[in-house]
């Protein structure tokens, strides 16, 4: 995942967690535009990271990436994340056009660089 932000765009890691909780501490720490959340994560789930996440940081753009079974449109849309991609179909193309499509606040222009 490191590999395809860096590679997009304008966008850059600036933090990585091993598991939901760990992206939650992170997340408010570091405050992101932009959050790649995967849906089979150790602890929480991905869907409940993304719901809490949002609650704590309502200007974060969260993605959700699953690697077997596709989420429903039910699943994404509870989970307060603007998409939900296949994971090795996300490529920095793919990851530019999300965030120009779905980043929430303020001019996305001004915020590059700081997902």
């Amino acid at each position: 995942m490191r590999a395809v932000v860096n590679a997009a765009p304008g966008l850059d890691v600036v933090g990585e967690a091993a598991s939901a909780e760990e992206a939650l501490e992170l997340a408010v720490a570091l405050r992101p535009d932009l959050a790649l959340v995967v849906v089979n994560m150790p602890g929480i789930d991905g869907f409940e990271a993304s719901r809490r996440l949002v609650a704590a940081l309502p200007s974060t753009t969260v993605l959700l990436l699953f690697t077997s079974v596709e989420p429903s449109r039910d699943e994404v849309a509870g989970s307060q994340a603007v998409a939900a991609v296949h994971y090795p179909a996300l490529t920095p193309a793919s990851l530019r056009a999300v965030w120009n499509d779905h980043a929430r606040a303020g001019d996305i222009t001004s915020r590059q660089g700081q997902g």
